[in-house]
């Protein structure tokens, strides 16, 4: 039978640093802009985008408020769910536009560049004055010219291998894990 080797390839401790690096890279790419929005993507983007902005408010920068989004396009399998992208907003302040505000999209893992390429058209399409991306994790496999302004860890993996990045609440530990399909531990 054939099961699914799994190693951790970094722990919270190791998450810890990295997270502090990427707010200090970002806060640089900032330029003293205090007043930005903080996006997260659903799911881990989420949570992650919280951790950030804890770092960035030590750092002097604080979010005006945070909208998450939901993009739909591949699962946990990275196997296609649908056909097309599909992007859903959450949260999002009545009255509050993104007209010259600096955004600040922030997700787990950069796989193919579908997602984060939906959430920039989004978020431009809705008159960002600018748009970084922050990602924990870039595969280094976009099929689209899609990059992140911030990565915190790139991964060269074999084909067929897959990053998990597990964070609270939805997973009991903050770790990423690299998942061998068809591989015994």
């Amino acid at each position: 039978m054939n099961g699914n080797a799994r190693s951790c390839l970094y722990d919270e401790r190791q998450l810890d640093v990295v997270l502090d690096g990427m707010a200090r890279r970002l806060t640089g790419l900032l330029g003293g802009n205090a007043d930005i929005v903080l996006v997260g993507v659903l799911r881990r983007g989420v949570p992650l985008a919280s951790r950030l902005a804890e770092r960035l408010d030590k750092l002097g920068v604080r979010s005006a408020w945070r909208l998450d989004l939901e993009v739909k396009r591949y699962g946990d399998d990275l196997a296609l769910l649908y056909p097309e992208t599909r992007l859903t907003e959450r949260q999002v302040p009545a009255g509050v536009a993104l007209a010259e505000k600096t955004v600040v999209v922030v997700d787990d893992v950069l796989y193919r560049g579908h997602s984060l390429l939906r959430v920039v058209q989004f978020l431009a399409a809705r008159g960002a004055g600018l748009i970084r991306s922050v990602v924990l994790v870039d595969r280094g496999v976009s099929l689209l010219p899609i990059h992140a302004d911030v990565t915190g860890i790139r991964l060269d993996v074999a084909p067929g291998s897959i990053i998990e990045v597990h964070v609270p609440p939805y997973e009991a530990d903050f770790c990423v894990e690299l998942v061998q399909p068809g591989r015994q531990e």
